[in-house]
Formats: structure tokens, C-alpha cells, sequence
């Protein structure tokens, strides 16, 4: 690099800082706002959820693919970069024109308004932070811009002055952006009225409890996945960029549509229903062959099929559109909500009230269906119509209209790539096939015979079942594969399919090192 070609960068820097830091004084006041309104009203989180919206199918698989649960975190530091990159150009043309600049500045804020009002709930008392959030940076924006103009000037009297005033109120300005911006997340993460009723909550017993777990449901693998996967521990795939955080005093859910009756009903009421308990996986249609995104969990709730019986729904009907609190939406076939299975309109989880990630105050768990189109978490509208009338958030999106969960197994133990003992090696692993039951679970090493593995105890058809293969090898690298049958007889197909449109299918495989 010239002599003049670093001093021109060196003049520009601040004039980029100016705009980046007055971008994040923006997104800081405006995050600390909303923690006093409510999550949605949040510009970065609005925009976020907006960018997911119109995430085609293949990207948002991507997404999970790669960074697992992840995924909404590394979307969000993205729009932190891309904002932040932006920013600074916007600060780089505040220098020769600050007029259009701080247009821009104004178009940018209208910009994220629209994108808090285009999420479900929210009104324009919602605008509050971000035009608060704008207002700031603007000021910001000019204030930083005309320092680092004064600081930059060459033939500017006591530079080295304005050069140090610019670079104290540009670091003051950082730790305001930084400490509104933490603050902010903190209101929002713990001062609802969610998190303090959901910690005082005590659910009723159910008046029908799941059976005692049988002895044995555990296969005997070292380093095997519980069967009972803790809520913490419990995989997360939604589209809320921010949970969202119900009051149960206000919470309502809406039952209309092709019905006879229509009603609503309370938090309050829906505890004083009869409700049940039932173990149950549940599985994301995101989850690649071998993958994680599946767990099992006690679920306490009331079943939909009587909420269902009491509204009457009309011949013709045939789907149930699920809403929730943030406006995703799942489409479930109303034979599956109406017959005898476990679907539940669930408050409790694993004994305790549901958490907020999961769906507090009230989700849904349907045995037999993948998440997207049952599992509707924040449920507050559910409306009986007709496949041909309706159709739902992934379904627009090029998913499947039903999304019966496939049958499936995976090894857990040992990892890919892991070294093991040799000669006496344990293989455990995981099956489901909801509603049905897996009979056997077969496992081939380096492309041997199929031998059969030993199942652990079923607790019931809606669970996975766990396994595990004893085997004598040899030193070396070797490859296991596992496939299942359930009881109808079917045997899990090896063809592979993408997870796209309607679940992934394959047998999973390692490879893994005997020593």
C-alpha cells in the first residue's frame, strides 16, 4: 500500500466507525425498549423472523444440516455483520453527504417498522423502540460524522484534540449501544410475566398418568443417550426467532371454523379439563438419516379429539389448521386428531409446565407426525377446515401437506470415527415407529450379514426403542449399518431421500476404529 493510499484509508476509518457505531446505538436502544414492550416489537428479531419467512426450504435444510440448534444464533450474528458492514458504508457516504445519509437513515428505520408490524401481534404502540432506536442513531450518525470530519481535517487546528474528543464520544457510544443492547436481551429474557407465573406454576396431577416406565427400556450400550431426554437437553427447531412469552392469565385458545360450535378456551379451564399423561417422541422432519433432532418426553395435556368432539366439525371437513402465538401455522389431517392416539393439547413436559422454548403456555404433540405439521408450539387458534381450502407456514413453503414420520433407526454408540476396544465391542442405537412398534433392529458390519440385534424393553409404540449389538472384531477400521422393521413388517428402505419435502430415509451408518 502507498503512502497516500494509507492515508486515505486512514481518514476513512472513522467516518465507517461512525456509521457502524451508530447502527449498533440504533439496534442497542432499540433492543432495550423492547424488553419493556414485548419480544416482537424488537427491529433485529422482527427483521430476523422476516428473513425466515421467506427462507426457501432448501436453505433453512441447510441451515440445519450444518449448524444444528444453532441455526438462529448464527443467523442472527450474520445480520449483526451484514448490518454492521452496511453501516459503515452508510457512515462512509455521511462524509460527502450527510443530507442523503441521514435520508437513508430515515428510509432504514421506516424499513424495520415494517417489519415489527408484519409480525403476528403486534401494533403500533410496537413501533416505540425502533423509532426511538432510529432517532438515536441518526443523532449519532451526524454527531460522530462531524467529529471524525474535524479529527481528520489535516489543516484543523489541535487535531490531535479533535482526534481524541472523536475517539471518547466514539467509545462512549460502543459501551451505551453495548449495555442497551445486553440490558435489553435480559428484560427480555427474564422480566415477562411468563417466566415468573411459569416458576410459580404447579399442573394438576393428571387424572389419567402414563404407565411406570418398564425395566429395561435402556439398552446396556456405555455412553447411550437416556431414554428420557431432559427438558434442557431437548432438541429445538422452530421458526421464533425470540420465544415468544404468553401471560397464561391471558391465553386463549380459538376453536372455530367448520364446526357446529365454535368456543374459546382459558388456561384456567383447560387446566380443569381431565388431562393426561403419555410418553411420546418426537421427531423434526428436518432431521437427516443418523441425526439428533428427536426426543422423548412425559407429556401431560388434555386430548384434542374431545376439545374436537365438543365443537362438532362438519362433514367435509378433513384438516385442522394449528396457529401460534407468532403466527406459524401446521396443517394435520383431522382423522389423526380424532382418533384413539395420545394427541395432546400439552401444558406439562417431563413433569413440570412446559418450557418457554417448548411451548409455554400450551403446544401441541401428535404421535405418527412430524413437528411441522402437528407439533404447533404457542398454540392459540385452531381451525377446522379442508386441505383444499387451507394450507400451512411449510406447505406454502414446499413441504409436504401431512408428513407421517418415517421409519427409522440410527446408531448412537460408538461415534463416527471413534475408536473403540477391539474384540469386544457394543453397538447401541435408537428406532421409532410411531403407532406401530418396532419388531427387530438388524445391524451389518463391513457389509456382512445382517445379524440381529437385542431390543431394550418398549414402553410403548409411540416411543423409540432403543438396542444394542454385541461384537467380536478385529483391529482396524470397519463400518457398521442398521436398519429396522417394524410390526406391520416393513423394513426401513435403504433408497436415500433428502429431507425435503417430507423426511429424510436411509440407513445410517459410521465408520469407526477397533484397537
Amino acid at each position: 500500500m502507498t503512502g497516500t493510499s494509507a492515508s486515505r484509508a486512514a481518514g476513512r476509518w472513522p467516518f465507517a466507525a461512525s456509521g457502524a457505531i451508530a447502527a449498533a446505538l440504533l439496534f442497542g436502544v432499540a433492543e432495550l425498549l423492547s424488553g419493556l414492550f414485548s419480544p416482537a416489537s424488537s427491529p433485529l428479531v422482527a427483521v430476523g423472523a422476516a428473513f425466515i419467512d421467506v427462507t426457501p426450504a432448501w436453505l433453512k435444510d441447510f441451515a440445519i444440516d450444518v449448524f444444528g440448534t444453532a441455526d438462529k444464533l448464527v443467523l442472527l450474528v450474520s445480520m449483526g455483520v451484514v448490518a454492521l458492514v452496511a453501516a459503515a458504508a452508510l457512515g462512509m457516504l455521511a462524509r460527502r453527504r450527510p443530507v442523503v445519509a441521514s435520508v437513508l437513515c430515515g428510509v432504514i428505520t421506516v424499513l424495520l417498522g415494517v417489519a415489527v408490524l408484519s409480525r403476528a401481534g403486534t401494533g403500533m404502540a410496537d413501533l416505540v423502540p425502533t423509532v426511538a432506536g432510529g432517532a438515536a442513531g441518526l443523532v449519532a450518525l451526524n454527531v460522530l460524522v462531524r467529529l471524525a470530519g474535524r479529527s481528520s481535517a489535516p489543516l484543523q487546528p489541535r487535531q490531535e484534540m479533535a482526534r481524541r474528543t472523536f475517539l471518547v464520544a466514539a467509545g462512549l457510544t460502543t459501551v451505551v449501544a453495548a449495555v442497551s443492547l445486553a440490558t435489553g436481551r435480559a428484560l427480555s429474557a427474564a422480566g415477562s410475566a411468563a417466566v415468573a407465573t411459569r416458576d410459580a406454576l404447579r399442573l394438576p396431577a393428571a387424572r389419567r398418568a402414563a404407565a411406570a416406565l418398564p425395566d429395561g427400556v435402556e439398552a446396556a450400550a456405555p455412553g447411550m443417550p437416556p431414554f428420557v431426554t431432559p427438558n434442557g437437553e431437548f432438541y429445538r427447531i422452530d421458526t421464533a426467532l425470540s420465544v415468544p412469552r404468553i401471560d397464561p392469565s391471558t391465553w386463549e385458545l380459538r376453536v372455530h371454523g367448520m364446526v357446529e360450535e365454535e368456543f374459546t378456551l382459558s388456561f384456567a379451564e383447560l387446566l380443569d379439563l381431565d388431562l393426561e399423561e403419555t410418553w411420546l417422541t418426537l421427531t423434526c422432519v428436518s432431521n437427516p438419516v443418523g441425526g439428533e433432532l428427536a426426543g422423548n418426553a412425559k407429556w401431560l395435556g388434555y386430548p384434542i379429539r374431545e376439545l374436537l368432539a365438543r365443537a362438532r366439525p362438519r362433514d367435509g371437513a378433513d384438516m385442522v389448521l394449528s396457529t401460534s402465538a407468532d403466527g406459524f401455522s401446521a396443517s394435520t389431517p383431522l382423522e389423526v386428531l380424532t382418533d384413539d392416539r395420545a394427541a395432546l393439547l400439552a401444558v406439562g413436559m417431563n413433569g413440570e409446565p412446559l418450557p418457554l422454548e417448548h411451548g409455554f403456555p400450551v403446544r401441541m404433540v401428535v404421535p405418527g407426525l412430524y413437528g411441522y405439521v402437528s407439533a404447533t408450539k404457542w398454540v392459540v387458534d385452531l381451525e377446522v377446515t379442508r386441505f383444499a381450502d387451507r394450507s400451512a407456514y411449510w406447505t406454502e413453503r414446499g413441504w409436504s401437506e401431512r408428513g407421517p414420520i418415517k421409519l427409522a433407526s440410527r446408531i448412537d454408540v460408538p461415534r463416527g470415527f471413534e475408536t473403540v476396544p477391539a474384540g469386544g465391542t457394543v453397538l447401541g442405537g435408537t428406532a421409532w415407529s410411531q403407532t406401530i412398534g418396532i419388531d427387530r433392529v438388524q445391524v451389518q458390519v463391513d457389509g456382512g450379514e445382517w445379524q440381529e440385534a437385542t431390543l431394550a424393553t418398549e414402553a410403548t409404540v409411540d416411543t423409540w426403542r432403543q438396542w444394542r449389538f454385541d461384537w467380536d472384531g478385529e483391529p482396524g477400521d470397519h463400518t457398521a449399518r442398521v436398519r429396522a422393521v417394524n410390526r406391520d413388517g416393513e423394513v426401513q428402505t435403504s433408497e436415500r431421500a433428502d429431507t425435503v419435502p417430507n423426511g429424510a430415509s436411509g440407513w445410517h451408518q459410521v465408520r469407526f476404529r477397533a484397537e
